[in-house]
């Protein structure tokens, strides 16, 4: 690609100006130690982080940031490293979800209001890799993405084991005795072995994926664990390739286009990545003005199988996929296959099929072919629509029992997770196999923020009893590394007097992945008769952030942003204030 004269550059207003504005500007950038020559007109590069202790997802990303600067000082730029907000879900309540539109305005505003010509964006757990897209997005200077990798295999008492996945799995365990509290105890620390996110095929690896798919990401890059070398031999090529990215003014509107949706999409479906996805991607689209519906999800996806085997759908984990040769294999069969827009631009500056021309697997065993895949084609992310979701709902048929995709039961309605965990390790408690656990006001507004508690744990009851899965319908979300067969983002939520809030428990509902539908078996009128007597909950929030997100936040089929937030607003020079 040409490079293109950027004289002056947009920092240039601030670190070129001539009189009192200029010397304010250059004279308290001095007090760090350096010296004139970096105000020479050269490219300034923000080096975004979300490192935080309180994000241990992300705790090594001053390392990483380091790398980075490396890269940017070899091209002869200045970097200028500085914090955004860290959405841990590890540790943040109610949840990440909650503040990830936080992440993307501040971010937002970090990036317009400062002499930045290029970012580069150090993202970890799940929710700050879309957050710092979205935000990077409306400002749409050139940026690049570099995810933190994920943790090592966990290693306990001689098998692997997956964060999140195994949390739920050994929840279980415990219950039903198979584990002591001791054993719990002694698995925490085999679980989370080194720096990284998830090692699971979760959010946070998805999104890593995602970024990659999307073209924001080096390519091999998602995955590469947290304390590989090359993790951070690929954050000083990135530090680099933003420089560059500057001088041919390639920015993020130019590489996230409507194809890059469709790639990651497909992306998506082929490494039975997270139904968050969904959301976060529907968010980075609305940013940039792609046209990008819900359905699109299930009308992309359906012809793709399944090629990875990871963890929750399978078996292997993040490290085996990237020593198997990580996502340019995944992109390179879906090139072959038909199903990548393999002409679209990436942050390399070349097309995603050139990156992955010449990608080659290194066990098939993790990484499956499209003739012999690890799931068919049509068994990932389904949307489901139907009287209980007019406006959609999502379920991953890959982390579900595909017994249950065809399922009729009795409905046992609890008002909020809270409510059904008092009561579900009760002996004596009311449940059937085959009832369907509704839980709801978990939406985006309901909760508020849309947590992952939509894979509520079979009650104690029937775990002693060998049961393993139920079928549950929820307004909210599940975590990425969860599995079984439950029906998320149900939209409009509860909250906002959607079906959800008006099913009542003995109500049969119907489940039928196939027709893509789910029903309450009631008739119109009486569904009529309860909206009419239904009344929404008094407000939680009269004041602070969480009243502007519940008054804001857009619904799961518009990515749950704030709708103040949609669109670009570009990254004109804001006025000067000397």
């Amino acid at each position: 690609m040409a490079v293109k004269n950027l004289t002056p550059r947009r920092s240039h207003a601030w670190f070129g100006a001539t009189g009192r504005s200029g010397m304010a500007h250059r004279s308290w950038m001095r007090n760090q130690g350096f010296g004139p020559d970096v105000f020479d007109g050269r490219p300034v590069i923000g080096i975004a982080t979300t490192w935080s202790e309180l994000a241990p997802c992300n705790a090594h990303l001053h390392r990483v940031a380091e790398a980075v600067k490396r890269g940017v000082w070899q091209m002869g730029a200045f970097p200028l490293e500085f914090p955004a907000l860290a959405t841990g879900e590890t540790l943040m309540r109610p949840t990440a979800m909650f503040y990830r539109n936080l992440l993307a305005m501040e971010s937002e505003e970090l990036i317009r209001s400062n002499p930045l010509d290029g970012v580069v964006l150090l993202s970890g757990c799940d929710k700050t890799t879309p957050g710092l897209l979205m935000g990077a997005a409306s400002v749409d200077i050139p940026a690049i993405m570099v995810t933190g990798g994920p943790m090592l295999n966990g290693k306990y008492k001689g098998q692997d084991v997956g964060s999140g996945t195994h949390v739920w799995k050994f929840e279980e365990d415990l219950k039903t005795g198979v584990m002591t509290e001791a054993d719990l105890t002694y698995a925490e620390g085999c679980m989370s072995r080194s720096n990284g996110h998830c090692m699971t095929m979760g959010t946070a690896s998805t999104m890593a994926c995602m970024a990659e798919a999307l073209g924001m990401q080096l390519p091999g890059s998602a995955t590469w664990p947290a304390v590989d070398a090359r993790r951070y031999e690929t954050a000083e090529r990135a530090g680099k390739r933003i420089v560059e990215l500057v001088n041919e003014d390639l920015r993020p509107s130019q590489i996230m286009t409507r194809a890059a949706f469709e790639n990651a999409i497909r992306t998506n479906a082929a490494i039975g990545g997270s139904t968050n996805a969904i959301i976060h991607l529907l968010a980075i689209a609305g940013r940039l003005g792609v046209e990008l519906e819900l359905n699109d999800f299930d009308e992309l996806a359906r012809p793709i199988p399944t090629l990875v085997d990871l963890m929750p759908s399978g078996r292997f984990l993040m490290e085996d996929f990237c020593y198997a040769g990580g996502l340019p294999v995944v992109h390179k069969e879906l090139a072959d296959a038909g199903f990548l827009h393999t002409e679209q631009i990436t942050v390399t500056g070349q097309s995603i099929g050139a990156n992955v021309a010449d990608a080659e697997c290194w066990n098939s065993e993790v990484i499956r072919t499209f003739t012999e895949p690890y799931q068919d084609a049509g068994t990932g992310t389904a949307i489901l629509h139907g009287n209980l979701a007019p406006n959609g709902a999502v379920i991953k048929q890959s982390a579900a029992t595909p017994e249950l995709l065809q399922h009729t039961g009795r409905a046992l309605v609890f008002d909020s997770p809270e409510e059904y965990h008092a009561v579900c390790d009760d002996p004596d408690m009311d449940v059937d196999p085959s009832d369907v656990l509704v839980i709801r006001y978990a939406g985006p507004k309901g909760y508020p923020g849309m947590p992952e508690v939509s894979n509520v744990p079979i009650p104690t009851k029937l775990l002693k009893a060998g049961v393993t899965d139920m079928v549950r319908i929820c307004d909210g979300r599940m975590s990425g590394t969860g599995y079984g067969t439950v029906v998320l983002h149900v939209a409009p939520e509860a909250a906002l007097g959607g079906p959800l809030a008006l099913v009542r428990t003995g109500d049969t509902v119907t489940l039928d992945v196939a027709a893509r539908s789910i029903m309450m078996n009631v008739s119109d009128e009486e569904i009529e008769r309860r909206r009419a007597a239904w009344k929404p909950k008094d407000p939680e929030y009269t004041s602070g952030y969480a009243w502007l997100y519940v008054e804001h936040v857009l619904q799961a089929p518009q990515g749950a942003d704030f709708d103040f937030l949609q669109g670009s607003r570009g990254h004109k020079v804001p006025r000067e204030s000397h």
